[in-house]
């Protein structure tokens, strides 16, 4: 028996530190995992271009089942949604460990991340509410960020010491991720009874994107943060090439110390974009966009590893300045018209879509001999482009 929502609980109740540490144990082992597997596709000797591949079936797996998990985890306790979702993670860690296709494997910690994703923030309102609500998101983000930081490091270091005890350190943290899903409470599901005909539920996704893509502001908004994460994700793979050519430094955990920075800059953009920009003037962080690709062309051209850590410490500043309005702004207009998670759902579909296509190029110019430096360059200065273009477009309307 379901027990009733337990709303205005403590931040430090048993339950929000359930979530909190599964959270962080989960987003630990994503990042782990990314770089672990890059290495074993490398010992193993896959090709240079099937890296970003790997990728691409992640995010693919959040395209597939975008229509139907914000159901899901509305239709069960979340707790226990999160608790599947992540043994889901976990099957498809210890299936790579036991020498499994490494796409199949990462495939199915991808459909475990997109099933996981909305029942991780939706819980927050059913354990919380109020100025809690706040303070619990940013325990959220900040456990979020440590684990980007620490985990990407530990996978690449620990790929470097032994591929496989990398691997099974991953499928350790999804395992405790699921035991501590044990101890969040049983809350009654938000919506239950709903249809699971496939018709209803993916026309009420698809309503929601179109009134959203048909909003000027929101469509400025989706386009903004599915660029910059779609660039996020193809400078990841960017950095593994980049690393052995441009500062002949051929270990695992070099290209994660300088993700690490990034993430560092994100936060620290992030926090004056706070302090300096209102929904009423978002336009200001449109500059900080257009310096990403600046910046990102000018490091590609770099050959030493402390200018290297510093321009992308500015990229990751400039980044978090750039996408926080953005999603603030989204967030505003989808509470005032399909709903903060419909919102939240539209834009995962975007973001993933971006990451998609630009992972795919990204993959097609490595497959084609294009030089690593000469990609970089081209990266930057298209994003630059593409980030003055939506300033303008969103200037005129």
């Amino acid at each position: 028996m379901s027990e009733s929502v337990h709303t205005n609980t403590s931040i430090w109740s048993k339950g929000m530190m359930a979530v909190i540490a599964a959270q962080f144990l989960s987003a630990f082992g994503d990042n782990a995992l990314l770089f672990a597997t890059l290495a074993l596709m490398k010992q193993q000797f896959y090709p240079d271009w099937s890296q970003p591949v790997l990728q691409m079936v992640f995010v693919g797996a959040y395209i597939l089942f975008a229509p139907f998990v914000g159901q899901i985890a509305d239709s069960f306790a979340k707790g226990r949604v999160m608790m599947m979702t992540n043994g889901l993670k976990l099957i498809g860690a210890a299936s790579i460990c036991f020498g499994v296709n490494p796409f199949i494997g990462y495939l199915l910690v991808g459909i475990g991340a997109a099933g996981y994703s909305p029942a991780k923030y939706g819980i927050l309102g059913e354990l919380t509410t109020g100025d809690k609500l706040v303070k619990a998101n940013g325990l959220m983000e900040a456990s979020t960020i440590a684990a980007i930081l620490l985990g990407s490091v530990a996978g690449g270091v620990l790929a470097d010491w032994h591929v496989i005890a990398a691997l099974v350190a991953c499928a350790i943290a999804y395992g405790g991720a699921v035991v501590a899903n044990l101890f969040i409470s049983r809350l009654a599901a938000a919506r239950p009874g709903q249809s699971w005909r496939f018709r209803p539920m993916t026309n009420s996704f698809f309503s929601a994107c179109k009134t959203l893509w048909h909003n000027g502001e929101a469509r400025f908004s989706l386009l903004g943060t599915s660029l910059f994460w779609g660039a996020g994700v193809t400078l990841r793979f960017l950095l593994v090439l980049w690393v052995p050519v441009a500062l002949g430094i051929t270990d695992n955990a070099t290209p994660t110390y300088l993700n690490a920075m990034v993430a560092v800059g994100i936060v620290v953009g992030a926090g004056a974009a706070a302090k300096l920009v209102t929904l009423q003037t978002v336009a200001r962080c449109m500059p900080a966009g257009v310096l990403i690709g600046v910046v990102v062309a000018i490091f590609a051209l770099q050959h030493a590893i402390l200018p290297a850590y510093a321009l992308l410490f500015v990229i990751g500043i400039c980044g978090g300045f750039f996408v926080v309005p953005l999603n603030a702004l989204l967030q505003d207009i989808g509470k005032h018209s399909v709903g903060a998670g419909n919102a939240i759902a539209v834009q995962n579909l975007g973001e993933n879509s971006a990451m998609l296509i630009m992972l795919g190029i990204y993959s097609l110019a490595v497959m084609v001999g294009i030089p690593v430096i000469g990609v970089g360059i081209g990266f930057g200065v298209l994003f630059a482009l593409a980030i003055i273009g939506l300033w303008l477009w969103g200037h005129r309307r």
